[in-house]
């Protein structure tokens, strides 16, 4: 097996990418409307909402009554993000992915991962083989070697499974005996996890968790939309999909999604957001100084523009509103915060925090500059 042929890879397409590097890399990472792509035309924006919604039209004929997630889905990936799902079985979290990857007519693996699934196992490894110069090790590719990988159940694995991960999803390749592999782009990591059966689970260190653009929870579902499953699916099989976008109209996606503007306003409402997570923030919320050990990273700030950009998109505008930024703030932010012991008795939760500070921080910053005399 060799590796993913060049053309795979286009040039905006690289291994560091919006979301996984650092401050200040990336097209859609940064956090100043000083880019100089053009912006976005009329027809830019309504081609870009048609072929969206072509594809939430097919998701929602395999996740019925579930408009909301569907939307957030679509939105981390345009946004070339990973995707951490919480929920009950049974809630389509593994049809929803499986409905991506024929819809984007994408490569698709699903690894179950297990106490004893082991790091190579996901990666692959070097076998020793007989060739026409003699033995030599010949490197077998693993079920990362895809698009669209579903880790599903991705906190019964041992950390050292975890980890694994850790470099694919941030650089887009992977090393063995040191040799590095790129793997085949557009790569997403789309992993469920079951928030009830705690027994035998370990919990995803917050280096991982970091790396996930969005953790959405899935609720249940409304009894009309239980009645509609029951009454038109025959035994719960989902209906077969076409393809609704090719490989070229997605990278597509991705390029407009770039080029939607965001105005400095909302860039220094994304900053100030994301600061006022920190608990030694002079000016971060009581709540936050009394309970939040650790704020969110910087990572949360590229991750909040390069998804509110793919957001607005989605919403048929050229440029990112406030509004946007609050969409997205809940499924960026959430598991980014690590609150102390004493936070739950309180009655906080990460979720909670985050609705408080959409609340209580303003959009425009009104601060008085310190040379300013009142």
């Amino acid at each position: 097996m060799t590796e993913p042929s060049p053309e795979m890879r286009t040039e905006t397409e690289q291994p560091n990418v919006p979301g996984a590097a650092g401050a200040g890399t990336g097209a859609n990472g940064e956090l100043s409307a000083g880019s100089t792509e053009a912006l976005l035309s009329p027809t830019d924006v309504a081609h870009a909402r048609a072929s969206l919604d072509r594809l939430l039209d097919g998701l929602g004929q395999v996740i019925l009554g579930q408009r909301n997630l569907l939307e957030l889905v679509v939105i981390c990936l345009v946004a070339r993000g990973h995707l951490l799902l919480e929920g009950l079985p049974g809630l389509g979290k593994t049809e929803l992915v499986k409905a991506l990857s024929k819809l984007l007519g994408l490569q698709f693996r699903r690894v179950q991962f297990t106490p004893d699934l082991l790091p190579s196992d996901i990666l692959g490894s070097p076998i020793l083989e007989d060739t026409g110069s003699g033995r030599r090790l010949v490197f077998h590719q693993g079920p990362i070697f895809a698009n669209l990988v579903l880790a599903d159940e991705i906190n019964r694995a041992t950390p050292k499974t975890q980890s694994a991960l850790l470099e694919a999803m941030q650089e887009r390749r992977v090393t063995i005996m040191g040799e590095s592999h790129l793997l085949p782009l557009p790569f997403f990591v789309l992993a469920t996890q079951n928030p009830i059966e705690l027994e035998g689970t370990y919990p995803l260190p917050e280096a991982q968790l970091d790396r996930f653009m969005f953790k959405i929870d899935v609720h249940g579902l409304t009894s009309e939309t239980l009645e509609q499953i029951i009454t038109t699916r025959q035994h719960g099989t989902p209906p077969e999909l076409k393809v609704a976008l090719t490989a070229e109209q997605f990278q597509e996606l991705f390029d407009l999604a770039d080029r939607v503007h965001l105005p400095s306003a909302v860039a220094n409402y994304i900053a100030r957001l994301v600061t006022a997570t920190h608990p030694e923030d002079s000016r971060s919320p009581e709540a936050v100084q009394k309970h939040v050990r650790y704020g969110s990273s910087p990572r949360a700030a590229i991750a909040l523009a390069a998804t509110a950009r793919a957001a607005a998109l989605l919403a048929g505008k050229p440029n990112v509103g406030f509004e946007e930024v609050r969409r997205v703030a809940p499924p960026v932010l959430s598991h980014r915060m690590i609150l102390d012991y004493a936070a739950r008795l309180d009655g906080w939760t990460p979720a909670k925090m985050v609705s408080m500070l959409l609340e209580s921080l303003p959009e425009v910053d009104r601060t008085v500059p310190g040379d300013v005399r009142v």
